[in-house]
């Protein structure tokens, strides 16, 4: 059973894009659904973690908005942070899924028991994750994927009932 979701930020919560303004304040855009799915993901007492290469104070403010567990930023090596994680919270690769876009996240997303990749991922990405998501990254990937696991999980329901 999937307990816990690892997340990569860029291109995956967002579409990849950073926007700096004149004075180099940074930018980026997050997708309400998929805000909405991590939220109600951690309501039903399951875990995320967001590993990102870069740092950005955007992203600690959307995490700690939806409830986040575990968040760890410019982060070169992500499956040893996730090995951190799963040693501390007495997990195992079978009970984790992620989402990543790029060269980056391959290591992670092999050892993974469910990888996930947005449609407009790096095809080095791509080539190796077990889904292949229709959506785009800051389109609503993270909720796709999301909603592809609660399905098969057969947690449909209590996902639901959360919000009726």
């Amino acid at each position: 059973m999937i307990e816990l979701l690892v997340l990569d930020v860029d291109g995956c919560m967002t579409d990849g894009g950073i926007i700096y303004s004149n004075s180099t304040e940074e930018s980026k855009v997050f997708n309400v659904k998929d805000g909405l799915a991590i939220a109600t993901w951690i309501n039903l007492g399951k875990k995320v973690a967001i590993i990102t290469g870069r740092s950005s104070k955007i992203v600690e403010i959307r995490a700690k908005e939806l409830g986040v567990n575990f968040l760890f930023q410019g982060v070169s090596n992500k499956k040893e942070r996730l090995d951190k994680i799963l040693e501390n919270e007495n997990l195992t690769y079978e009970n984790v899924a992620a989402i990543g876009d790029d060269l980056n996240d391959v290591g992670l997303l092999k050892c993974v028991a469910w990888s996930f990749a947005p449609q407009d991922s790096s095809h080095f990405a791509k080539d190796i994750v077990d889904t292949v998501l229709q959506t785009n990254g800051g389109r609503g990937a993270v909720r796709e994927m999301i909603e592809s696991i609660v399905s098969k999980e057969n947690i449909t329901e209590d996902f639901i009932k959360q919000w009726q």
